[in-house]
């Protein structure tokens, strides 16, 4: 019977891994359609328009938001986790009581403020309306997103799958009429209709979480939420803290290295997170409620972070290796080859990845607890220093490929760091067997990326590609012992 548990735990784990991994190819597609359309509906100075838009809204929405879009899971996960309908269904009352208030906090930030974006962004004051009308996307979407943690916190995976997927058709297919029909002066209007269908998928979704009638006053409320707003804004302040660390690289590598480099490193940074994008996302969406759920049993916690370590670094490790040796044919198919340069670069993040994923599953611990002290100061004063450091020193040092070094050895510091912490604060840490599907794993790519290093030959493709060979059967053997492979994708032929 325990097996059998056990066998079910990973299923989940991969089931969900599964779904979201294909929302994030489908939703990635969807991107590139639409910035398609905009390319050739709104050209250069419509983009930027745009950009330039987006970038303030979702500033002030960060801010403003109070990061209770992501700590209420944890509360909302606990009252499921219970199958307390009083608690959930009050946990829900007040939390979307605090989304309502954080909506409109962001759009009168976004009024007060209309002037001195629009003088600030475009350096006049001809897009003050355009603050003023967009504003209102803030409230709405702020609802949209506490409707999409609700569905996140009662865990339904499927209905959170089907919900992002019709958002991104709705936002190609609103959006792109306003486009054609009025150019740059459509990008506002296809905002607002935009946001407001986006309310209602979300709303058509998070209906179906049943709750009970429950007395609750504002008093209470926000007695209540401060907890989740407290954590919140650790959160925020993390986010805020990684922005301007982020910023920071930039600017150093500008003035280094002129700002072709920066493109070369953003570049490289964004196609690496593309392909393990599917994982982490799963991460975001189901694992953290699991975990947050099962916060207060540390044998469920310790079973759970090694559980998701398993199957992410199962899933990861050959999407790196096919990343790796797929690199010269990929990079001028979706760029061109001026952008060659970022492929020493890239294939030293693949170790690093290996180690981020591991991390990632832990780091997941503290959130679940609730320790926003240990989270804040752990991950947003340590991590992000340590990061610094080794982000400036790589390129100062080995320029652009030396922030690929860079990348590895933060994510190994920040790797022993973190597992000793978690042991010694939660007690929780990895068990033997985690550690040697991840060594086998690391090994592999160390492997393959000896070979990409000092062959760049036909011997060079062979010997990665027999390597990526051994990795994947290792994967489908550790794998199929877990979840028996055949039999799940079997299972889901069937319900269809």
């Amino acid at each position: 019977m325990e097996i059998q548990q056990e066998k079910q735990a990973y299923r989940q784990l991969f089931n969900a891994t599964f779904i979201f991994g294909g929302l994030q190819v489908f939703t990635i597609l969807i991107g590139l359609v639409r910035n398609k359309f905009v390319a050739v509906l709104l050209g250069t100075s419509g983009s930027g328009f745009m950009s330039l838009l987006n970038l303030n809204l979702g500033f002030i929405a960060m801010l403003t938001g109070l990061g209770i879009g992501f700590s209420a899971v944890r509360d909302i996960s606990i009252a499921f986790e219970a199958n307390d309908q009083i608690k959930l269904s009050t946990t829900l009352k007040t939390f979307r009581r605090w989304v309502w208030f954080t909506g409109f906090l962001g759009m009168i930030t976004i009024i007060v403020l209309s002037s001195w974006l629009s003088k600030l962004s475009f350096g006049n004051q001809n897009y003050i309306y355009a603050f003023l009308f967009i504003s209102i996307t803030l409230l709405i979407n702020a609802i949209s997103t506490g409707q999409s943690t609700v569905l996140k916190g009662t865990r339904r995976v499927k209905d959170m799958a089907k919900a992002g997927i019709w958002g991104a058709v709705l936002g190609l297919v609103i959006s792109v009429p306003f486009y054609y029909f009025y150019g740059i002066n459509g990008i506002v209007p296809a905002a607002i209709v935009t946001s407001f269908f986006g309310l209602l998928n979300s709303w058509y979704f998070s209906r179906k979480v049943k709750t009970v009638p429950v007395q609750l006053s504002y008093k209470e409320s926000y007695v209540q939420g401060k907890e989740m707003a407290k954590l919140g804004i650790m959160l925020t302040l993390h986010y805020i803290i990684g922005y301007a660390v982020g910023y920071l690289v930039n600017i150093f590598i500008s003035h280094k290295g002129g700002l072709s480099q920066v493109g070369l490193y953003n570049t490289g940074w964004n196609i690496t997170n593309q392909y393990v994008g599917l994982v982490f996302t799963a991460m975001n969406m189901d694992y953290y409620p699991r975990l947050a759920g099962v916060n207060s049993d540390n044998v469920k916690v310790k079973e759970l972070v090694n559980q998701q370590a398993e199957i992410a670094i199962l899933i990861i490790a050959p999407i790196m290796l096919l990343f790796l040796i797929s690199l010269p044919v990929l990079v001028p198919l979706l760029y061109t080859k001026e952008f060659l340069p970022i492929i020493p670069y890239t294939r030293w993040m693949v170790i690093g990845m290996l180690f981020k994923a591991a991390s990632w599953t832990m780091s997941f611990v503290a959130l679940a607890k609730g320790d926003s002290k240990f989270y804040f100061w752990f991950e947003s004063i340590f991590g992000n220093t340590i990061l610094l450091i080794t982000c400036i020193g790589g390129y100062y040092f080995w320029g652009l490929e030396g922030s690929g070094t860079a990348f590895v050895i933060f994510n190994v510091l920040y790797f022993i760091s973190l597992v000793f912490l978690c042991r010694k604060r939660f007690n929780v840490n990895f068990t033997n067997t985690f550690l040697k599907i991840f060594i086998i794993q690391l090994l592999l790519c160390l492997i393959a990326f000896l070979f990409a290093y000092f062959f760049k030959s036909v011997v060079g493709y062979i010997s990665e590609s027999i390597v990526l060979i051994i990795s994947t059967l290792y994967s489908y053997k550790e794998l199929n012992e877990r979840i028996d492979v055949k039999d799940f994708f079997l299972s889901k032929i069937r319900r269809k």
